[in-house]
């Protein structure tokens, strides 16, 4: 699924009425004629309900229409829909009877007249209704955000639904998806929620959260927003939230600062974009796009340049050397470009970037001269500096005094922070090298018009929660112990846990691509080396694999693999005893504990009758006593030895393109550090959840494998629609009525 963030325009504009299924009644439904029938007969959509719908590629409600020959066999028709929402019209359906609905709705119900017409026979039509519900709650925002003790902030959430009585409630809980919620003034506490309601802008609820006076630790709480209801076990409330790192060091971040325009020198990690990025349909412009303003370098003669991804400065190839960078990007200025209005300024010209289309590159990257005193000459990135007075964190420079400018070499477990568009500041961990991935491009911001699929080798895998989303491609990823560059961030998306899963450019490769592609030499502009203040908001892959409860099957497959391991237990050996657990490699599969004498290096085999093992060093009292840790990990990871790692990524080398030839359910391979036995290493398999095979092999070569299971990995430009179904009118008329990216 291609993963967007969408930013919906507040303010309506008027909308043509549609003179069908206005101001009257209902007509009778005819889903059959003697020729032939549609179905459904009739249906709804709910989009106040998560799991109600099914979902279309980009994860929006759909419902799809199909006709049939009263003999049997498909119908050729021509499906039209009418009706629906005074303002934003009866939504659309596609060639093949896909149905979405409106972006938006200015009442608590609409009904739309799904019509199919026998192309053979345009007498011969068939119809059927469909309700809508309203909903349509969109990402709260901030949608992560850090504060100290007795920090507030508040929380907005939008219903892309004007008028009506439709509300949102909010709640504190331990997770996103409302559970575990705690006792009042532990987690903090949020106030009354306040709801702004008429017939011209969407429906808009916000609530402030106060952190408790005194924090002890820092952990994440959620504040979570829900629509319509789950009463007596029916439904399921749709739902959004809002994460909220409360820390002991009294640091307030919020991403919001990153997304507005910024007064004097621009700094960068901030929203920015190519000024041409957005969609049209005739003289509309309908859609746009942008990304973050990652870093500064300079060539040899001290020329300084905006450095991004390819795809956020120069369009994924399709740019022309001397477009406009601006700040902010479109998506946060209604998507209206420098020259149709005003809110964002001009601070480079496109340079160059390294050609997707070419085989001869490895990286997303683009570079653009930065317009004289636009921008700040220091290379400060925001929120990358110390602790203020106030809170906040001041800005401050990428570190180079270690590396020259030129970046260093990332390890497996390597803290990391990144300053973005969209999440901020915040820290993750690097759980693969030299990653293998493939990822698509397209040509428009919508996604409709696919341009190329390119694989990216060497790459940088990046770990966490929350540790970026859409638009904040480009951001520079640095080492958090001493703010020096290691990776561009280019792609992303969520793990089956809700913990984001990103990919990296290696900084150095980046520099030396440049380089090699547009000529000269470069290096990032920085200052001496310093610590960031790293806002980690934890990484939840551990809890979520030991909560999922192992199938039937699975717990069968233990029960018997266990009989076999007990004839492993050998003091000797220095395998102390087994017991029936879970793999964390693998979520979902059962797997056999092998406790092992934990002050010696102990060999034990990757599978017992074919089911992982999870190595667990402890005692023989422990063991004895019961008190030995369920997981490896929970004691920390420690570090791979250099020599293990190297035999991992000779075996990566030998067998990831054919992995990923063999089975399309693979779009990235790499080396990482596996969680059943952290003193190995393991082949990182990213699998597309919504192609799973059957079984991952627990080992490859030897090698065990550890799988990351998400939707395909995407470039993350950020997406916005300007304004809910009335989109605003270009300056000058561009040439012809089709859909395009300009």
């Amino acid at each position: 699924m291609r993963f967007f963030l969408r930013i919906f325009s507040l303010l309506l504009v008027p909308a043509l009425l549609l003179a069908t299924g206005c101001g009257s009644g209902r007509t009778e439904a005819h889903p059959a004629t003697s020729v032939f029938s549609i179905t459904p007969a009739e249906s709804a959509i709910d989009t106040n309900c998560t799991g109600c719908n099914a979902t279309s590629a980009q994860g929006g409600p759909v419902q799809q229409f199909t006709a049939t020959l009263a003999g049997g066999g498909a119908a050729d028709v021509a499906w039209s829909v009418a009706g629906g929402d005074a303002k934003s019209g009866p939504g659309s359906i596609s060639a093949s009877g896909q149905y979405v609905p409106p972006s938006y709705l200015t009442a608590d119900r609409a009904e739309v007249m799904v019509t199919a017409t026998l192309l053979a026979d345009p007498s011969q039509k068939a119809n059927t209704f469909l309700s809508i519900t309203p909903g349509f709650l969109q990402p709260l925002t901030p949608e992560n955000v850090a504060v100290g003790a007795n920090g507030a902030v508040v929380i907005t959430g939008v219903l892309a639904e004007a008028g009506g009585t439709t509300g949102i409630q909010f709640e504190l809980a331990n997770s996103a998806n409302g559970q575990g919620s705690g006792l009042f003034g532990t987690q903090g506490a949020l106030s009354a929620t306040s709801c702004q309601r008429d017939s011209r802008t969407f429906t808009t609820c916000t609530v402030t959260y106060t952190a408790p006076s005194s924090v002890q630790a820092s952990g994440a709480t959620y504040v979570v927003a829900t629509i319509g209801g789950a009463f007596f076990g029916y439904g399921a409330k749709s739902r959004a939230s809002s994460v909220v790192l409360v820390n002991s060091a009294g640091v307030t971040s919020n991403p919001a600062s990153h997304q507005g325009e910024l007064p004097g020198s621009v700094l960068m990690g901030s929203s920015g974009g190519n000024n041409t990025d957005y969609d049209t349909r005739g003289s509309r412009i309908v859609d746009c796009c942008s990304g973050t303003l990652g870093a500064l370098v300079e060539d040899a003669a001290r020329r300084q340049y905006l450095l991004s991804n390819n795809h956020v400065l120069a369009k994924s190839d399709h740019a022309s050397v001397g477009d406009l960078i601006v700040q902010p990007g479109l998506i946060d200025n209604n998507c209206t470009p420098l020259g149709d209005g005003t809110g964002v300024e001009p601070v480079a010209a496109l340079t160059g970037w390294l050609a997707l289309s070419s085989k001869l590159t490895n990286a997303d990257a683009a570079i653009a001269q930065v317009t004289s005193s636009a921008v700040d000459t220091n290379g400060d990135i925001l929120e990358l500096g110390g602790r203020q007075a106030d809170g906040t964190l001041a800005a401050a420079p990428p570190g180079i005094s270690s590396s020259g400018g030129r970046g260093e070499s990332a390890w497996l477990g390597q803290q990391v922070a990144k300053s973005g568009r969209t999440t901020g500041l915040t820290c993750g961990g690097v759980s693969a090298l030299d990653l293998d991935v493939t990822v698509d491009y397209y040509m428009d911001c919508a996604e409709t018009k696919p341009y190329l699929t390119k694989i990216f080798t060497h790459q940088l895998g990046i770990s966490g929660n929350q540790f970026s989303d859409a638009g904040d491609s480009g951001a520079l990823v640095v080492d958090a112990a001493n703010a020096e560059p290691v990776g561009l961030y280019f792609a992303g998306g969520v793990d089956t846990a809700g913990v984001s899963q990103g990919v990296a450019d290696p900084a150095s490769e980046v520099l030396y691509e440049l380089g090699v592609q547009l000529g000269g030499s470069y290096t990032f502009v920085g200052a001496a080396d310093h610590a960031v203040s790293c806002l980690s908001y934890g990484n939840s892959n551990l809890a979520a694999a030991l909560n999922m409860t192992l199938s039937d099957a699975e717990t069968a497959r233990s029960q018997q693999a266990l009989a076999q391991a007990r004839m492993l237990v050998n003091s000797a050996a220095g395998i102390l005893g087994v017991a029936a657990g879970k793999s964390i490699d693998h979520p979902g599969e059962a797997a056999v504990i092998l406790y092992t004498d934990e002050s010696r290096s102990v060999y034990a085999p990757e599978t017992v009758d074919g089911v992982r093992t999870v190595v667990v060093p402890t005692t023989t009292r422990a063991v004895a006593f019961g008190t030995a840790p369920l997981t490896p990990v929970e004691n920390g990871t420690g570090a791979l030895s250099s020599s293990v790692l190297a035999h991992a990524l000779g075996i990566k080398n030998l067998t990831a393109a054919g992995l990923m030839r063999q089975n399309p359910a693979f779009f990235a391979v790499g080396v990482g550090q596996s969680l059943d036995n952290p003193r190995e290493a393991a082949l990182i398999i990213y699998l597309d959840r919504n192609r799973l095979p059957a079984q991952l092999p627990a080992s490859v070569g030897g090698l065990r494998t550890r799988s990351v299971v998400m939707d395909r990995l995407h470039v993350t430009r950020s997406y916005a629609t300007p304004a809910a179904s009335t989109p605003h009118c270009m300056a000058h008329k561009p040439a012809g009525d089709p859909i395009q990216s300009n």
